[in-house]
């Protein structure tokens, strides 16, 4: 009995220890599912800023990393005079990693995504 406790013991320990993300900032890409190129622009509760510029229709950014919090995002659609400025806020979490998604009808969505998952 003593050995099936021991097991279970080991076991349960070697689960709460394969996390594969321990305390990592999050990170964001830009995926534009839109018709116009898009542009964001991060700012982070400790005053940085991230900024993702001119994402083609059709493509994804690399991610960008930055500190947790709130997170307040810019997002640029179209260029020059025919540009559209969209704003929203997110808190962002450790561990985490959030697409920031353009519709082909220009809608913004953040989708997290637990990276220990």
């Amino acid at each position: 009995m003593k050995n099936v406790i021991l097991i279970l013991l080991v076991a349960a320990i070697g689960f709460v220890g394969c996390k594969k993300c321990k305390g990592e900032d999050p990170r964001a890409r830009v995926v534009n599912n839109g018709s116009q190129s898009v542009s964001v622009h991060i700012q982070t509760s400790g005053g940085n800023t991230v900024n993702i510029n001119n994402i083609d229709a059709g493509m994804s950014s690399e991610y960008q990393s930055f500190a947790p919090g709130a997170v307040d995002y810019t997002i640029t659609v179209g260029n020059g005079n025919n540009s559209n400025d969209y704003q929203t806020s997110v808190t962002m979490e450790e561990c985490f990693e959030y697409d920031i998604q353009i519709d082909e009808n220009n809608q913004i969505t953040s989708v997290p995504t637990d990276r220990n998952e």
